[in-house]
């Protein structure tokens, strides 16, 4: 039997590296990919080799969409030479950054490097990986709960507005993907304890008990807590799930 492939972005920490090892030890081979922080791409590929699983990393910046045609060829090449394919099952896009300003205060130039990687990356990304994609495959955007009533805190205009769009954007793929039998789902965090926003969390730990008072169970989340919820909707547990956006946030402001 062929061993299922997902490609995983933005892999090298975080959520992206939580679900890249989760699904990974579901059985499943992984390209991950990484922009800025290629050691921790291959402490990904490391802890994944570790149990006894095949990863392999490659080098994405998903801001420029320019450059998606060379790495579908990358892919091409790794799905060749590792895993003997010429087509994968699961797409995972999660890369991604965080960037506050309030209203007044947000610059077009911000606005646009959000809106580059956060909304514009994953849409083309896709629509380049597409004709490689299984039919019967998978898709789970990473979104925000700053897309939604529960998580909404000034200062995520921009980035909250980008969120909100990829969820927009996870519904219309689910429709037009269907006849291929491919489902697409989102996930939405809520304050998860990952390097977003320049280690935000280690620089500012004063801020995670307020956080964790306003959550229903009672603390931080943990990229764990998101990766095994991507796993499971990618995996066999989700066949029947599509079009929705998952809240994975603890309950926060609940």
């Amino acid at each position: 039997m062929t061993m299922r492939v997902a490609i995983v972005t933005g892999a090298s920490s975080g959520i992206g590296q939580s679900a890249a090892i989760q699904i990974a030890k579901r059985g499943t081979g992984v390209i991950l990919t990484y922009n800025g922080n290629q050691y921790g791409a291959l402490d990904t590929v490391a802890a994944i080799e570790k149990d006894g699983g095949t990863a392999v990393a490659l080098p994405l910046d998903a801001g420029r969409s320019e450059t998606f045609p060379a790495f579908r060829d990358s892919v091409v090449a790794a799905l060749r030479d590792t895993w003997r394919r010429d087509t994968f099952d699961h797409l995972v896009n999660n890369a991604g950054f965080g960037q506050m300003a309030l209203f007044e205060e947000t610059t077009e130039e911000m606005f646009d490097g959000l809106m580059r990687v956060l909304l514009k990356g994953p849409y083309f990304l896709t629509q380049t990986l597409l004709p490689l994609l299984a039919d019967g495959g998978a898709i789970v955007n990473v979104t925000s709960n700053a897309a939604s009533f529960a998580g909404m805190e000034p200062g995520y205009s921009a980035y909250g507005t980008m969120k909100g769009g990829l969820v927009v954007l996870t519904r219309y793929m689910a429709k037009e993907f269907s006849p291929r039998g491919i489902r697409v789902n989102s996930v939405s965090p809520g304050s998860t304890r990952t390097r977003i926003a320049g280690n935000a969390f280690e620089r500012h730990p004063e801020v995670i008990p307020g956080l964790a008072a306003r959550t229903a169970l009672g603390r931080l989340g943990e990229p764990d807590d998101i990766g095994v919820v991507v796993a499971a909707l990618l995996g066999d547990e989700g066949c029947w799930i599509t079009a929705q956006d998952i809240e994975v946030s603890g309950g926060y402001n609940l």
